[in-house]
């Protein structure tokens, strides 16, 4: 799919992984809404980039509908692309000190990571299916962000590994049934990345992190979770699984 021209809605996107890959797509030429719970940080990108901001929490259908509404009237397009990168990051043991229980932190967790994804794909798959096909037959490609804790889940990660594992999960059946639709699914599965979550670590625990990853032995950038995504967008034969982006990591049990 050509990026130029093209109306591009990311979540997340007022910081981290969301903002960098509004920031790419926009210099590539697309038209991007930049979607954030924090809706100060959606417009201060936006407004960098020349977007549209747009507040919603992700998990809540008719906020999410009424932001496609907003894209789709501000562009004159509904998305074509549609990025979902809005998440949260919360651990927990399952049974904690004192035999204190974490069903709290498991479903905020998976109501954000996995409801708001699902969320966000069944609004923009909705809307692209309306879209006039381009000249190969694509109306539209939805990515989202899952995480190598899908894979390798560390201690304490068990929701968060629960919710980023079923968005790769569901990608092979979404792009099946999307398919007659001509729009594709993928997923993005980050390893360990430089995002305000790592930067509020102390120095000694990133740098143990950093230690685990083989080749490039550091965190990953931003921009190329960023490059990444704009690679699927741009390779029409890219559909229905899951990237790991990870610097070969394999992360340890804790």
């Amino acid at each position: 799919m050509q990026i130029s021209e093209s109306v591009a809605l990311v979540t997340g996107g007022g910081s981290g992984l969301g903002a960098a890959t509004a920031r790419h797509f926009a210099a590539l030429g697309a038209k991007v809404a930049v979607l954030d719970f924090n809706g100060d940080g959606a417009k201060t990108v936006a407004d960098e980039i020349g977007g549209l901001a747009l507040q919603a929490d992700v998990s809540d259908e008719a906020a999410v509908g009424d932001a496609f509404d907003t894209a789709t009237a501000h562009f004159g397009s509904a998305p074509r692309i549609s990025i979902s990168c809005a998440g949260v990051g919360m651990a927990a043991r399952i049974v904690g000190r004192e035999n204190k229980l974490s069903f709290d932190v498991f479903e905020r967790t998976l109501r954000v990571n996995l409801f708001g994804t699902y969320n966000v794909m069944s609004h923009a798959a909705m809307r692209m299916a309306q879209l006039d096909p381009l000249k190969d037959g694509e109306r539209g490609v939805i990515i989202n962000t899952a995480s190598v804790a899908w894979q390798d889940g560390q201690l304490g990660q068990a929701a968060y590994a629960a919710s980023k594992g079923a968005i790769a999960s569901m990608c092979l059946p979404a792009a099946r049934e999307f398919a007659q639709s001509g729009i594709r699914v993928m997923a993005i599965a980050p390893g360990l990345f430089h995002t305000p979550m790592m930067e509020g670590l102390p120095e000694e625990v990133a740098a143990k992190i950093t230690a685990n990853i083989p080749f490039p032995a550091r965190l990953g950038e931003a921009h190329e979770f960023a490059l990444l995504a704009g690679q699927i967008a741009e390779n029409p034969f890219l559909n229905g699984t899951t990237i790991r982006l990870d610097g070969a990591v394999r992360l340890p049990p804790r």
